[in-house]
């Protein structure tokens, strides 16, 4: 069973990149969190992988963090998700707005993501409901995680990509309200 691999990153094509690890090429599919935090080609890496064998294929998936490979092992639990689906979402979502949408029971963040309909979405949410209360946010203050959920929401409604809207959450302070962040996100997006 392969767990991490180290090596040179020699190509970047998403989702799939490759990494040279003692002259063998691995091809690895990592999700868009991953892959935005990779150097560019010609550095050193490491992944933490999920190695997967079926009849016709044996498939590597890197991640980052332990964080992102245990959440893609918890999804791939689910009932008609398999990698392709669980890597989609991680790339769709953060791993704390799955846990917020898991929590919360919103559809409606899970239907955002290409390939997660109505349905597969109900069930992710019914199947993950027990698995992800006891873990919980990893935000102790649940008033400025409302507020960036909200804030994140308003983004995408006035038609922001999701990805651009939460980078621009980020780089507002943990006590902005709603209101003020929405006005403070909006002026970072139009630069």
């Amino acid at each position: 069973m392969i767990a991490r691999l180290n090596g040179l990153l020699i190509e970047k094509s998403p989702p799939l990149i490759v990494l040279d690890c003692a002259g063998v090429g691995y091809e690895v599919e990592v999700p868009m969190s991953t892959f935005y935090n990779l150097p560019e080609v010609g550095k050193q890496i490491q992944l933490l992988i999920h190695f997967v064998v079926r009849e016709d294929a044996q498939l590597l998936y890197g991640f980052g963090s332990e964080q992102e490979k245990s959440t893609f092992k918890q999804l791939l639990k689910v009932n008609g998700i398999g990698a392709k689906s669980a890597l989609s979402i991680l790339s769709g979502v953060s791993i704390d707005d799955l846990v917020e949408a898991v929590n919360r029971q919103e559809v409606g963040m899970l239907t955002r993501i290409p390939g997660i309909g109505k349905k597969t979405a109900e069930r992710l949410l019914l199947e993950l409901k027990d698995k992800f209360a006891v873990t919980g946010s990893t935000t102790t203050n649940s008033q400025p995680k409302s507020a960036s959920y909200d804030i994140l929401n308003a983004l995408v409604a006035l038609g922001y990509h999701e990805r651009e809207a939460a980078s621009a959450v980020k780089l507002l302070g943990k006590d902005v309200g709603v209101a003020d962040g929405i006005k403070q996100a909006l002026k970072s997006l139009s630069k």
